[in-house]
């Protein structure tokens, strides 16, 4: 995806490093469309979203925003190989994609433990179902737990976890596969505030340890900035498209409540939040449409 020139111009942004380098892509979208059937009526047919081509650079954190239905989600899982495109390609790596993505962990919106399997056992499982021996995988599940705080919590079932303990053995669970690209759907959007920042800025420090390329979805604008290194938005549906990108020149390592009182995010969110709004208006009064 080409950076939208006026917006970029505006605000002095640049193409990410490892893009200006010409780098193979760690995920490359061409062309994406993705065309649904009518589950109630299968000779109508709806487009999700249209003429998506994407980049993420290894190591890079890129987040996507946009209004309510836009089609966020449906680019995730195309990234994953869990939906296969009805036009354009993917390419991972430079490879093209074909079934499941095996170099990409994602971590889901929703709840993704076993209920019936402690926070050590859940960590383990993608350990055990590799072939991982038992006693490495331990090893590694309790590293990982450690890693994200909870290393004294191994023995925990999820409902004896709060919200922010079980997305961290959630994060702990993706993380332990050592993945080369992270897809992440909006993971912390079901969190109080303080356990959200809490959770964004522990991401952030494993990330930055391990340099992984990380596709990131959100509605909140202030976090996909505060995160990224790019932020790109996309149109209202129906058959969303991208309306620009916005690289994140601000210093890391970053605090995510310190960095929003910058002068430099400020005018970040502003850049953004022009493009983002129109949008964020068509999809909602497209939610009202739907509603009445």
């Amino acid at each position: 995806m080409n950076p939208s020139s006026a917006p970029s111009e505006a605000l002095g942004l640049t193409p990410s490093t490892d893009q200006a380098r010409g780098k193979v892509p760690a995920i490359e979208l061409r062309g994406v469309a993705c065309t649904f059937v009518n589950a109630e009526d299968s000779s109508q047919r709806y487009t999700a979203v249209e003429q998506v081509s994407l980049t993420v650079a290894d190591g890079e954190f890129v987040s996507v925003v946009g209004p309510t239905g836009c089609g966020k989600s449906t680019l995730l899982n195309v990234a994953a190989g869990l939906l296969q495109p009805s036009k354009g390609e993917v390419r991972i790596f430079g490879q093209p994609l074909e079934g499941i993505n095996t170099r990409a962990g994602y971590m889901f919106q929703s709840e993704s433990l076993m209920p019936w399997r402690t926070a050590l056992q859940n960590v383990m499982a993608g350990l055990e179902f590799r072939g991982t021996p038992p006693v490495e995988a331990k090893e590694q599940a309790e590293d990982w737990l450690r890693r994200v705080g909870l290393g004294g919590f191994g023995d925990r079932y999820p409902h004896q976890m709060s919200g922010g303990m079980r997305k961290r053995t959630s994060l702990a669970q993706t993380l332990v596969m050592d993945p080369d690209i992270i897809l992440m759907d909006e993971p912390f959007s079901a969190l109080d505030i303080q356990t959200r920042q809490l959770m964004e800025n522990e991401v952030l420090e494993l990330w930055h340890s391990k340099r992984k390329a990380v596709l990131f979805i959100t509605h909140d604008l202030d976090e996909a900035i505060a995160m990224s290194d790019r932020v790109v938005v996309l149109s209202a549906g129906p058959a969303a498209r991208p309306m620009g990108e916005f690289a994140i020149d601000i210093e890391r390592p970053r605090d995510v409540a310190e960095v929003k009182m910058t002068p430099r995010f400020m005018a970040l969110h502003k850049g953004i939040w022009d493009v983002l709004r129109a949008e964020v208006l068509k999809g909602y009064q497209q939610q009202l449409q739907k509603a009445a």
